[in-house]
């Protein structure tokens, strides 16, 4: 419908310190745009690539936000650490949306998200540069987040008999 203006190569540096206020200031959407804004001068940008995956991530809990675009990104991040970290991230704000929307089996789903994001922060931990313990700080979150509510617990094992023939 529109063409879009594109953004010039020396202001990439200011654009994405306005996406990051805009994250800060919990509207996501502007913050998606000037990221995507910035792959468009330089598809191969770090920053812009994990700034557009955290402002997609953001819109998860308002059921918004696209989770195989979030996925989509980690490979064309360059650093196995960033990446492993960053699949944790997206594991995480999914089951915090499925915890806090609710509704029949929310609290199963929710609670397998928060494990696979473990094991993401996990697999990212014996990754980390030196001085790094984010991954260690997002762990013990989700692990706190799970010993805070009983809701959330495996899915039960159905037992299946098979006829006696």
């Amino acid at each position: 419908m529109f063409d879009l203006k594109p953004l010039s190569p020396e202001a990439v540096p200011r654009a994405l310190e306005k996406a990051e206020r805009y994250r800060l200031l919990n509207e996501p959407v502007e913050a998606e745009s000037i990221a995507r804004d910035v792959l468009a001068v330089d598809p191969d940008h770090q920053r812009a690539l994990v700034t557009l995956l955290l402002a997609l991530t953001d819109q998860f809990a308002a059921g918004r936000g696209d989770v195989e675009e979030a996925r989509a990104l980690l490979p064309r991040l360059r650093d196995t650490y960033e990446r492993s970290y960053y699949a944790g991230i997206i594991c995480e704000r999914r089951a915090k949306a499925h915890h806090e929307r609710g509704g029949p089996g929310s609290g199963f789903v929710a609670y397998d998200l928060f494990r696979q994001a473990m094991d993401w922060y996990a697999k990212a931990e014996t990754l980390r540069p030196p001085g790094n313990d984010d991954a260690v700080l997002r762990w013990n979150t989700c692990a706190r987040i799970l010993a805070r509510h009983p809701d959330l617990r495996p899915a039960p094992q159905e037992r299946v008999e098979l006829p006696l023939e």
